[in-house]
């Protein structure tokens, strides 16, 4: 039998957003995991991803605060960025 993965502690841990990323998801403390998810529901609501190029997100005015100023990131590249907002 398959043992159950157990998840990351790490990923579940509370992490504090910055002034920036609280005015996308909210300021209470909640794990990456969390975080993750509501940037992706804030992006699809406003409709930020790319029609051409999927993985391209196209960052609104709060975004760009979170991004560093850039108006266009990859999936990837997000993840990282965002990263540096949790403390």
């Amino acid at each position: 039998m398959a043992k159950k993965r157990k998840p990351n502690a790490a990923f579940m841990k509370p992490m504090n957003p910055s002034a920036a990323l609280a005015e996308v998801v909210g300021a209470k403390a909640m794990p990456r995991t969390e975080v993750t998810k509501k940037i992706w529901a804030y992006i699809k609501r406003n409709k930020l991803q790319d029609s051409k190029n999927r993985r391209m997100i196209n960052a609104d005015d709060a975004l760009k605060v979170v991004f560093g100023g850039k108006s266009k990131v990859n999936m990837f590249e997000m993840t990282k960025l965002v990263n540096k907002h949790l403390k």
